[in-house]
């Protein structure tokens, strides 16, 4: 996702607060802001990242025929276009962009600890949602391309939900073990970094996000994804982010003062 910013702007309970702040759950929000205000950082930030995933895609693909400098173009838009949603809207809505983050902030937040409550969840997935959509049917207008015109690019094989195990997996277990280990105010660059990355060393160009996921089913261009492969991925982005889970609680255990080992 993007770089930080100024740290005297953040609220001492958002993600992205300066070094000597509380650091709260992954996306947590700053309790004085409107939900209706964070709902629509939500919807416009995802919109814009769609737009961004799609658009770039597109003018990659009428720029050259090489597929490898197609997907370097997407995949370097994607970076810095995300880094800058993350810098503008992170302070408002926690720059969530994803459902999947959401879901697991909720369910890591749900014994009170902070994050998101199952209200505000049920807010930001369908905002999310229909950012997306409307992000790819934005980038199909900017180029001239039909506004909604289903995917044919189909994306079913089995090492590609694979793919997308790993790279939600990887995303959950980076954003909630930065948090783990009071460091999100690196987050904008690392998760950046990591969505770059994960293009390039996931077979499925690292999607890591359901909402996304539906969005590029709107579009026939470069970016997309035919509409029944999406129940396919989805799924696979959710089992990841179980495991993204799993794999925070096992590697960032709390440690043990000496007198619970004592005790134990």
């Amino acid at each position: 996702m993007s770089a930080t910013e100024a740290a005297s702007a953040r609220p001492a309970d958002s993600p992205m607060a300066p070094v000597g702040d509380p650091q709260p759950a992954p996306g947590t929000t700053p309790p004085r802001t409107p939900l209706a205000a964070r709902a629509a950082a939500e919807l416009v930030g995802t919109a814009a990242l769609v737009a961004v995933v799609v658009g770039s895609g597109i003018q990659a693909t009428g720029l050259t025929r090489d597929v490898g400098l197609q997907l370097l173009a997407n995949s370097l838009a994607t970076v810095f276009g995300l880094g800058v949603l993350i810098v503008l809207l992170g302070p408002v809505s926690g720059a969530h962009f994803n459902p999947v983050v959401t879901l697991a902030e909720w369910w890591t937040g749900r014994r009170g600890d902070g994050g998101v409550t199952a209200r505000e969840a049920a807010v930001y997935v369908p905002a999310q949602t229909v950012g997306a959509i409307a992000g790819a049917i934005l980038a199909d207008a900017m180029f001239g391309e039909p506004l909604v015109e289903w995917s044919t690019h189909e994306r079913s094989a089995g090492n590609l939900l694979l793919g997308e195990v790993v790279a939600t997996a990887g995303l959950i277990l980076l954003i909630f073990g930065l948090a783990r280990t009071d460091r999100l105010r690196f987050a904008p660059v690392a998760v950046a970094s990591y969505i770059g990355a994960a293009y390039w060393f996931t077979s499925s160009t690292s999607f890591a996000n359901p909402a996304v996921t539906i969005g590029r089913a709107f579009t026939d261009t470069f970016a997309g994804i035919a509409p029944a492969s999406v129940p396919g991925f989805i799924g696979a982005q959710l089992a990841g982010a179980v495991v993204g889970l799993a794999l925070v609680a096992l590697i960032f255990m709390p440690a043990r003062t000496a007198e619970t080992q004592s005790a134990g």
